[in-house]
């Protein structure tokens, strides 16, 4: 399960990249001296946490080798956090009614200047599976902790046979101690003696 995980959250980090690179939103603009000018925003200039979002969840992909426990339930509540974060950098760009006014911040040219934004909803929509699949990493990584804390407790419940019982209960290092000195364990004759 940690493996699905893992896959889970890198491809969500592959993602964030590959949103980072795509152009959200177009801004055009014209000064009165020369030709309108376009200017390309990328997701990585549009929001700046996609590259930061996406380092955090390969570390996240690497760190599930390493812990295990109540760190790993910590971990997996961190990246569903982040998930969260990136589910609303990417509806954002559908909820905003005018993205003009940053828009033109961020390509720097004067609102005045501005004739129009076009938004580009490529980088939004690969984002937005970004945080699905990071979001399933993290359910994946909980039910592992989960999982591997059942595991833990039931070879802890275990308990070595007592001398008197039969020779069905005996232990592993039991028998191969009674083959070493030539004995057959399960002969009921002699009890594994």
């Amino acid at each position: 399960m940690i493996r699905v995980a893992q896959l889970l959250l890198m491809l969500a980090a592959a993602g964030l990249w590959a949103s980072s690179r795509l152009t959200w939103v177009q801004v055009e603009s014209f000064d009165g001296l020369g030709q309108p000018e376009t200017a390309d925003l990328n997701g990585a200039t549009w929001s700046t946490a996609l590259i930061p979002l996406a380092l955090l969840l390969a570390a996240a992909a690497v760190a599930a080798l390493a812990v295990r426990g109540w760190p790993l339930r910590l971990l997996a509540v961190l990246v569903a956090a982040a998930s969260a974060g990136m589910g609303y950098l990417a509806i954002s760009l559908w909820v905003v009614a005018d993205v003009g006014v940053r828009a033109s911040r961020l390509a720097e040219a004067p609102v005045a200047d501005l004739l129009g934004t076009e938004r580009h909803y490529g980088g939004a929509v690969v984002t937005l599976l970004a945080a699905v699949a990071s979001l399933l990493g993290a359910v994946l990584l909980m039910r592992s902790a989960a999982g591997r804390r059942g595991d833990t407790t039931r070879y802890s419940r275990r308990r070595a046979p007592e001398p008197s019982e039969p020779a069905a209960a005996l232990s592993e290092r039991m028998i191969w101690d009674a083959l070493d000195e030539g004995r057959d364990p399960t002969d009921p004759d002699n009890k594994g003696r």
